[in-house]
């Protein structure tokens, strides 16, 4: 089918959230404080692990990756959703909601396959503590990473090439906060069906595989745990890995009710709430739950904002 190019859709109207003006500038300093907490906390994250020696082991390496992907996720969205809440809507370009939409696949793709590593992380120090220096070696922890990227991007390009050649022309109003697979998909007039099964089959090993071996990961840890004949012992292994725990429990929790339930399921408000869980309190949870529950950050920030004070005094 042929289109002229009047009908062709140029810019897209993103709607964000309805009803609101009561509470807007309230919404709005909220959003602005968590995105600039959540900024530099996952900075310190990164300068915090990279300067301290004794941080230097898998676990903060892949904590930094996932730090630098949680400022990647926060800086695609929230900019612009800032501007949504303070002006009751905002009118983007195609090319700007599609770039949009391909970073923001890069990094739910990438923070996926991260959590996933961490978790096999933690399977190996606490199920095979013995050999865990040989298995999670820096040349294994590098080429894991790497890894993580390629399919990432891997994954991140196939879309985007088929996403470029659908042909949008009308309606061009989207009532979310920011540019999704779904609702894109609805403003094409092109045959979308190759599309959505090219995103179903894209999401097997960026979603379900992932999470299926981070299930089976902590299934052995859990047994490994319950071996421990002390209490003390238990809660001590546990502490190891109740934080990644804790972030992929939030992080896969809100992103499962959203893409496995049908997108039509539930309401457009619902959906909203729940995306604000994974891509603005997620990366705001990890630094702090980090931070929070491990003594070895908290010891190295500690250091590192003193020496920071003492080169500004000098």
């Amino acid at each position: 089918m042929q289109y002229s190019n009047s009908n062709v859709v140029t810019e897209i109207l993103l709607l964000g959230f309805q009803n609101i003006q009561s509470f807007r500038i309230y919404l709005f300093l909220l959003l602005l404080i968590i995105f600039c907490v959540t900024i530099c906390g996952n900075l310190l994250i990164i300068l915090v692990v990279s300067s301290s020696r004794s941080l230097h082991s898998p676990m903060y390496f892949f904590l930094t990756q996932l730090s630098f992907t949680d400022i990647l996720l926060s800086t695609t969205i929230v900019p612009n959703m800032l501007h949504i809440v303070l002006c009751e809507g905002s009118y983007v370009s195609l090319i700007t909601c599609l770039i949009q939409y391909y970073f923001f696949i890069a990094s739910e793709s990438l923070e996926c396959l991260l959590l996933t590593v961490m978790s096999y992380d933690r399977y190996q120090a606490i199920c095979n503590p013995l050999h865990y220096n040989m298995v999670m070696d820096l040349t294994f922890c590098l080429k894991a990473v790497l890894l993580c990227w390629v399919m990432m991007i891997a994954v991140t390009l196939t879309l985007s090439v088929t996403m470029s050649h659908l042909w949008f022309c009308g309606p061009n109003v989207i009532d979310h906060f920011f540019c999704d697979f779904d609702p894109l998909l609805e403003l094409s007039c092109s045959d979308t069906l190759f599309i959505k099964i090219e995103g179903m089959i894209l999401a097997v090993p960026i979603v379900p595989c992932p999470f299926i071996v981070i299930l089976v990961s902590y299934m052995y840890i859990i047994i490994t745990i319950l071996k421990i004949p002390s209490v003390t012992g238990r809660q001590k292994t546990f502490s190891t890995c109740s934080s990644h725990l804790i972030v992929v429990s939030t992080y896969y929790g809100s992103m499962l009710i959203i893409y496995i339930v049908p997108y039509r399921g539930h309401s457009l408000t619902f959906n909203k709430c729940i995306s604000l869980v994974y891509i603005v309190m997620t990366p705001l949870l990890n630094p702090v739950i980090y931070s929070l529950r491990n003594k070895a950050i908290q010891s190295s920030v500690m250091k590192y904002l003193k020496v920071c004070s003492k080169k500004r005094n000098w």
